[in-house]
């Protein structure tokens, strides 16, 4: 294993981030590339957790000979967000400088052009250039995988219509839940990969992607950082690798997503209509049926029609839930799996900010 670090400099005099990357060289040049990272929003740790495990277990094919692929592992992907505490709590996700998602507005370019994402860097803020090294290393390889989490949280996936179903391999590997199925075009990290290989030629629009593949994951919850958890997605992710022939492994039996894969506008996500204490009344990984009690939000506490009930709008799997209990008017409660589209207005792109 390789451990080296890519030194970015802050924007002020004296500050600098150092991002450390771990590279395992594969023998075979015909066996696909990956390249995985965590913990872009910095306080989502599942992955980090199961990047540790999952070295481990590299580290010992590595003496033995056995990876066959080139592998780049980003545990720790944001040092700035790391950093970013706020009268002691964590704010990993959004960059105070900019109030820009840590995930959002990655550069679109063609895979044609991955090289200029690292020329010139001292003309960006650090977190632009946190975000083209990030871009650049991803696309030198074939499968990238994002690691993140949400909230109180089954396990689940956002994967590019354009990567499925081949990618259900991935999903039942490491235990998915459910699968989300984007339309890749937004500016998120995973769909940035995805546009680079999409428009590799200019002004054609790939629609699949043989032999590619650019997911998030979503490990569980924020809350969901333990060695037991961490072990078993590191042995998931384990059979990924080597069902894709990037390790060498007698653990390669099939195994098949058994999940829904539903579209992005199949999601009902459930808003407070006003601010108050929510009190739920049904938990992730619970299936509901149209008219069922999800949730009150207590908006008067002792006060006669104080409260407000909010029900399910249509059949579904509860896939997440907000671990916070005072919540703000139009503040996401839940998001639901569903078999029919929503009625509810959504922007096109990613679910949340």
């Amino acid at each position: 294993m390789d451990v080296s670090e890519i030194i970015i400099p802050g924007d002020t005099p004296g500050t600098e981030w150092r991002l450390p990357v771990l590279r395992f060289a594969g023998r075979d040049p015909e066996a696909p590339k990956i390249y995985i990272q965590a913990a872009l929003h910095a306080g989502e740790l599942p992955g980090t957790a199961l990047l540790h495990f999952l070295s481990e277990r590299l580290r010992q094919a590595e003496s033995e000979d056995g990876i066959a692929g080139d592998i780049t592992i980003v545990p720790q992907a944001n040092p700035i967000g790391a950093a970013q505490w706020h009268f002691g709590e964590l704010q990993g996700r959004f960059d105070l400088g900019s109030r820009t998602n840590f995930n959002r507005d990655f550069p679109l370019i063609s895979i044609a052009d991955r090289r200029m994402l690292i020329e010139d860097l001292d003309r960006y803020p650090a977190t632009d250039r946190l975000k083209r090294q990030l871009l650049h290393m991803a696309l030198g390889a074939d499968l990238v995988l994002d690691l993140h989490c949400d909230d109180e949280s089954l396990q689940y996936a956002y994967i590019d219509e354009a990567f499925w179903p081949e990618a259900g391999d991935l999903a039942a590997a490491l235990g998915m839940e459910a699968v989300l199925l984007s339309d890749g075009e937004s500016s998120a990290f995973e769909e940035a990969v995805g546009f680079a290989w999409k428009y590799e030629i200019a002004g054609e629009r790939r629609s699949r992607l043989p032999g590619k593949l650019s997911v998030t994951v979503e490990l569980r919850g924020k809350r969901d950082v333990d060695p037991v958890l961490a072990k078993k997605d590191a042995e998931g992710l384990w059979r990924f690798l080597a069902a894709r022939g990037i390790v060498h492994s007698d653990e390669t039996a099939a195994v098949v997503f058994s999940g829904p894969a539903v579209p992005l506008d199949n999601v009902e996500i459930i808003r407070a209509p006003e601010g108050g204490a929510v009190l739920f009344h049904r938990n992730i990984g619970e299936r509901i049926l149209q008219g069922d009690l999800l949730a009150t939000i207590v908006t008067r506490p002792g006060q006669p029609g104080g409260s407000i009930d909010l029900t399910a709008p249509q059949d579904g799997l509860i896939l997440t839930r907000t671990s916070y209990r005072l919540v703000r008017r139009r503040g996401d409660l839940m998001k639901i799996a569903s078999s029919s589209p929503t009625k509810a207005t959504r922007k096109a792109g990613t679910l949340e900010n």
